[in-house]
């Protein structure tokens, strides 16, 4: 039958490939059980259907039995009644009974195979999405998880406090550096350049105080001697 073949198409699909196509996983699952659902809405139909034709044949064939069963009577009423004549026509009317019971358990054990067959294709059906709904809630919940980890190394990302705490460290490494430096050199530019620049200058330019007294007197005795 054609609609079992399309719905064991319908399971045999590889949800791992559907998954791998989609942007959004979660998204295409919820698609898929919608699909399955609507698939499994007209299975049930069919298979309501494949299990009436089911039924129907079987009413058929237990109708045939009892009209086998009928006539059956009637032979052995004739024959007991020593009326030969009629019990050959009650024959005749109980073997084409007979070879309708035959037909009628033929086309009955074909619409039981089919019948079996659309009921176990409903019921795999339905454990199938069960399976998956429980599986889309697993799916959901790791979705969330991934969504969140991905914020985090979002966020991870623009806060570096490591890298930017080390950019820091540099940098004030640099300016203690720098003005270690500048220190340094002010307290070189703040001393003489040789302590004895001052001894010399006490020794050389300026005149002792003895000399100048030895000049006066000089400069008195020749003023005295005119």
């Amino acid at each position: 039958m054609g609609i079992i073949s399309r719905f064991t198409d319908i399971m045999k699909a590889n949800i791992n490939d559907l998954l791998d196509k989609c942007e959004d996983p979660e998204k295409m699952f919820d698609q898929m059980l919608r699909d399955l659902n609507d698939n499994l809405a007209k299975v049930k139909k069919e298979t309501a259907g494949v299990m009436a034709d089911e039924t129907r044949a079987k009413r058929n064939l237990d109708a045939s039995k009892e009209e086998v069963a009928k006539w059956q009577g009637y032979v052995n009423k004739a024959i007991d009644a020593g009326n030969d004549g009629d019990a050959e026509k009650f024959i005749i009317k109980m073997n084409a009974a007979q070879a309708k019971v035959a037909q009628d358990e033929k086309v009955y054990a074909l619409a039981k195979d089919n019948a079996d067959k659309m009921r176990a294709m409903h019921d795999k059906l339905v454990s199938d999405i069960q399976t998956l709904e429980g599986k889309r809630d697993t799916l959901r919940a790791t979705n969330a998880v991934a969504k969140a980890q991905e914020t985090v190394n979002k966020a991870t990302s623009r806060a570096d406090v490591a890298g930017a705490m080390s950019k820091v460290e540099s940098y004030e490494s640099k300016i203690n550096d720098r003005l270690d430096r500048a220190m340094a050199e002010a307290e070189l530019n703040s001393r003489p350049a040789d302590e004895t620049e001052d001894l010399t200058g006490k020794y050389d330019g300026t005149a002792s105080n003895s000399d100048v007294k030895a000049q006066l007197a000089a400069m008195k005795a020749a003023r005295q001697a005119q």
